[in-house]
């Protein structure tokens, strides 16, 4: 195939889908533009799956084996800042995470496979609704993505614009953080300032709560082990002279372990019931798991290390990453297909690099062929030709 042709086309798809954001499940558009795609290119395609997904089938020969790949559909609720011709004509929604990108490196990958056709077995294109709120992988599998659709491995990737253009990094085990988050209820009994004595302050147990909360990391985590809690709201029932009656306070906290998740939760829930014991003041107390951590299979990691050497050469490649502590609804998969994720790098040398859900982002085309050419190179090196 002409390289450059490919290039031309894969940035055309990508600046149609950016111009045309749709959010969390109402990828309608589109869904309809990946499924013109994929048919033309002689796939399979399943749509409506978790919503609005799509899953297509190549198969080449007669193998039995299946590689899962995926990419996300969604764009973010943010007024697009930048002034490109195809900026957003949707207000208030953008492409501000490079979703528009993933999806196009998926259909490279899926054009180049039909084209080159040098494996034995199935590809299966996932196109996942809704990762920003964390719901759409779950929505897929709730909806029987991997018993209609089963596959052997799964992977995907997410563009980093703080890592230099074209370098694919992993690494087995948690590479992506969960997101918990959490509510803390303090009701005392409120009064005058001048009088803090006839009344339970609820200050005092929210202020021991905000410092005890980071004891869960420097105490109780262990150290080589990446966690992050964070109160980020307080509101209060009170004025400048009126010691408040109620306090609610919010967060969140990444780990990269379901391990560390309960360490924190069971944590928590001992810092405040007690901080509110002492103090006379009643609580209530919820944690909610949006995001599940991104835990990558070693096997599976060895393998994506080795395609993307083959697509980007060595010296482009790192398999022993940093974990990056934001959240992707990946894992979901990863909990229970093997599977690995990876971070493509996409920050051009000596320009300003927008980092993903910021007002003027918009994802680097000189990577599209590259993503297209390491999914290929994946797909060639789990099914080989006989």
């Amino acid at each position: 195939m002409d390289e450059e042709k490919v290039k031309k086309t894969l940035i055309s798809w990508r600046h149609t889908l950016h111009a045309q954001p749709e959010t969390a499940f109402e990828e309608v558009k589109t869904a309809r533009f990946l499924a013109e795609k994929l048919c033309a290119m002689g796939c399979t395609v399943h749509e409506g799956i978790g919503g609005t997904g799509i899953v297509a089938d190549l198969t080449v020969g007669d193998g039995e084996k299946v590689i899962g790949l995926r990419a996300d559909m969604d764009a973010i609720n943010v007024e697009e800042k930048g002034a490109f011709s195809y900026r957003s004509a949707v207000p208030g929604k953008m492409h501000g995470c490079g979703h528009d990108g993933h999806m196009v490196i998926l259909l490279g990958a899926m054009w180049l496979l039909s084209e080159s056709r040098h494996f034995n077995g199935t590809v299966r294109a996932i196109f996942q609704p809704a990762e920003e709120p964390g719901k759409g992988a779950q929505a897929m599998i709730d909806d029987g993505l991997f018993e209609k659709y089963p596959v052997d491995e799964i992977y995907g990737l997410h563009n980093i614009p703080f890592l230099p253009e074209g370098e694919i990094h992993t690494r087995p085990g948690g590479i992506m953080a969960s997101e918990d988050n959490f509510t803390i209820k303090i009701h005392g009994r409120g009064g005058h300032a001048s009088s803090p004595h006839v009344g339970i302050d609820p200050l005092i147990p929210a202020a021991q709560i905000i410092l005890g909360l980071q004891t869960i990391v420097s105490r109780n985590a262990n150290p080589l082990k990446p966690a992050v809690v964070s109160v980020t709201e307080l509101h209060t029932d009170g004025a400048h002279n009126a010691i408040p009656s109620n306090i609610v306070m919010t967060g969140d906290t990444r780990s990269t372990s379901p391990e560390m998740q309960t360490l924190i939760e069971t944590r928590m829930q001992a810092i405040v019931e007690h901080a509110c014991a002492m103090a006379g003041a009643d609580y209530e107390f919820s944690y909610t798991h949006e995001f599940a951590p991104t835990v990558n299979w070693p096997e599976c990691t060895s393998y994506a290390a080795a395609a993307a050497r083959k697509a980007v050469g060595e010296g482009k490649v790192k398999d022993n990453c940093q974990p990056w502590m934001a959240s992707e609804d990946f894992g979901s998969f990863l909990a229970k297909i093997p599977g690995c994720f990876v971070f493509l790098g996409s920050g051009k040398a000596g320009k300003e690099n927008y980092m993903c859900h910021n007002a003027h982002f918009d994802f680097n085309d000189n990577v599209l062929l590259t993503g297209a050419a390491f999914f290929k190179a994946l797909v060639e090196e789990r099914l080989p030709e006989k």
